[in-house]
């Protein structure tokens, strides 16, 4: 186990969307210190992008259907667009960066998730993160930057959940060093009151989580971005933070996820 902290930070594409708030966050993820990898979403551009190319985009309870046309438009947005034009910005900031997708040395590895209830198409489920490859980037000062994007064995590009990947990958990178994961979105944390931005939970435990829970207090938004916290801890993760673009400073409020 190295004694450095590895942070693993995911973006959401709200954020990313937001020209002052986005470059205010690259420049606190600059300065962090030690190891850190970047994770980011995107699926606004991605709904815009297919808009002007005539696809559709389908929606269940909140979820992409990814069809054969909305894979490819993923890809292009997520693998091309977004996830190059966040690399180009942490090198104009003299941070040496690498943009990487799931099938970039076989990263993240995933089964196409099967049909039940409904069919979401070519959507992954992660099942392996090759942590060994991260940190040979990581031990040559390469900061790796990871869209949404996973791939199966065989070699299929999967749309896959950006919390999840973040999630996936903090607990794999967990067996080597001690891991911090942070989920940078665009509200301030956890919250109480779902129309209320000042109402931040600052602290949740497995106790606190289940209360929430009973009492439902949290949106189905913010369900399973929770469930992949409490999966992280169990996994090795040290700690886990939610807040907005300024949450890597920590100088503003946020919440703040843990086992006690």
């Amino acid at each position: 186990m190295k004694n450095e902290v590895l942070k693993v930070v995911k973006i959401g594409g709200k954020l990313i969307e937001n020209e002052t708030k986005f470059s205010a966050f690259l420049d606190d993820f600059v300065a962090l210190d030690g190891p850190k990898i970047l994770v980011h979403g995107g699926g606004n551009l991605a709904t815009e992008i297919a808009g002007k190319l005539g696809y559709k985009t389908q929606m269940f309870e909140g979820r992409r259907i990814t069809d054969a046309d909305s894979i490819k438009v993923i890809t292009m947005v997520y693998g091309g667009f977004i996830n190059k034009n966040i690399v180009a910005k942490l090198q104009g900031l003299q941070t040496n960066a690498i943009g990487l997708s799931g099938a970039d040395g076989m990263s993240i590895v995933s089964k196409k998730r099967p049909v039940k209830e409904v069919d979401f198409g070519f959507v992954g489920d992660v099942e392996k993160v090759n942590s060994e490859f991260i940190n040979s980037l990581l031990e040559q000062n390469i900061t790796p930057v990871f869209s949404a994007i996973s791939c199966t064995a065989e070699g299929l590009l999967l749309n896959t959940n950006g919390d999840s990947v973040a999630a996936e990958i903090a607990k794999a990178m967990s067996s080597i060093y001690k891991t911090e994961l942070y989920f940078c979105f665009e509200k301030k944390g956890v919250l109480a009151d779902a129309k209320n931005d000042d109402s931040v939970i600052e602290k949740i435990d497995r106790e606190k989580y289940k209360e929430l829970l009973e009492e439902k207090v949290i949106s189905d938004g913010m369900l399973p971005k929770l469930h992949n916290c409490f999966q992280a801890l169990e996994s090795g993760v040290e700690n886990i933070f939610l807040g907005d673009f300024r949450l890597l400073k920590k100088e503003s409020v946020y919440t703040k996820i843990s086992n006690q």
